[in-house]
This record gives C-alpha cells, structure tokens and sequence, in this order.
C-alpha cells in the first residue's frame, strides 16, 4: 500500500475510534444526568461539559434530547437483556434457573440504580421514546421467548404447573424486586425498618424468590 494511502487509512480509522469514544462519553454523561434529574430536568449543557464534547457534536450524533434520551434507554434495555443471555437459563435444572432469574434481576436493580429511574422516567413520557423501537421490540420478543421456553421445559419435567404465561411472570419477577427499591425511603418510614440493611436485603430476596417459585412450581 502507498504510504500516502496507508496514512489516509490511519487517519480514517483514528476519526472513527475518536468519534465512538466521544459517543460513549456523552451517553454514559447523558445516562447520569437523565437518572439525576429526569428528561425535563436534565440540561444538555451538563451532559456535554461532563462528556468533554461540545452541545455541536451531541446534536450531530443524537439530533435532540429526546433522541440522545431514546438512546440511553435502548442502550439501557439492551445491557440488561445480554447480561440476561449469560444466565445459562438453558442448562440449569427448572427451579435452579428460575431462582437465578429472580435473583439476577434484584442484583441488577441494586447494582444499576440508574436503571429504575430512566425507567421511572420514560413511562412518565407514556413511553414515547420506546414505543417505536424496533430494537426493543425484538429483544423483548427473544426474551419472553425465553422465559416461555424454561416454563415449558419446566411442565414437560413436572416442576413448574401449566398454563402460566411468559410475560405476566416477568411482570411480577420485575414487579416485587422494583417496588421494593422505588419504595425503600418511604417504605423505611412506614414499616419501620431500614431497607437497604445488608440483612434486609437477604431477606427480602429471599422472600421473593420463595413467591416466586410458590406461584410457579407445583410443590
């Protein structure tokens, strides 16, 4: 190759690590500021300062806020759904993977808090910003599928009762783990008890797992 040619391949390639790296800052900045203080609240001015990039270059690459915002949350969903893959649900035993299931996802609450409230944000918006997101469509597809798959698998070897549908379970699966984070302040108050305890934790995982395998395995 001549060098004139290898110099303009270098540069090219250096244009494109440098324009990744200057995405990634800005949507992990946008990812903080958005968790910290909503889409209404989040200033774009911030997000910009924090990623060391100008307001010029998040525009090119997101278009607006609620483009960049959409992304996050894709983003969001989409590390959840491949930390998801790595549970080797396929291969464990039927309730073993069930209590994975359950446990992997208050884990996840608890080392992503950033998370619920991206989620708390956008179903303020009504799901504005996902509603139309073919790459969230398919992956939650895949996922129930999943899930659909393990329930099946568990009736075939008469462990789990038939007739329980994929997607209604992971609604409660997330319902019990999110409701105890969201809650933890006023539910410290009400009940008299701090929430996030190292002690309270276990328990509470504990707890949800024993619902959880109580609702879908048959002793």
């Amino acid at each position: 190759m001549p060098l004139e040619k290898s110099r303009a391949s270098s540069s090219t390639k250096k244009r494109v690590r440098d324009a990744e790296a200057t995405k990634l800052r800005i949507l992990e900045a946008a990812k903080k500021e958005f968790a910290r203080n909503g889409l209404e609240g989040a200033r774009v001015d911030t997000i910009a300062l924090d990623a060391k990039a100008n307001k010029r270059m998040l525009y090119h690459y997101f278009k607006s806020k609620d483009g960049l915002f959409r992304t996050v949350l894709e983003r969001e969903y989409l590390n959840i759904r491949e930390e998801e893959t790595r549970l080797d649900l396929e291969n464990l035993p039927p309730r073993t993977a069930l209590e994975t299931l359950v446990r992997f996802t208050w884990e996840y609450y608890i080392a992503n808090p950033e998370f619920i409230t991206l989620v708390n944000s956008e179903n303020l918006c009504q799901a504005a910003h996902i509603r139309n997101s073919p790459t969230l469509k398919t992956i939650s597809q895949k996922f129930v599928r999943r899930i659909q798959s393990l329930l099946d698998r568990g009736v075939r070897e008469n462990i789990f009762r038939d007739g329980i549908d994929a997607a209604q379970l992971n609604i409660t699966i997330a319902s019990i783990n999110y409701y105890y984070f969201t809650n933890r302040f006023t539910g410290s108050v009400i009940f008299e008890r701090d929430f996030t305890a190292p002690e309270a934790l276990e328990e509470r995982i504990a707890f949800n797992i024993e619902t959880i395998c109580r609702l879908v395995c048959k002793n």
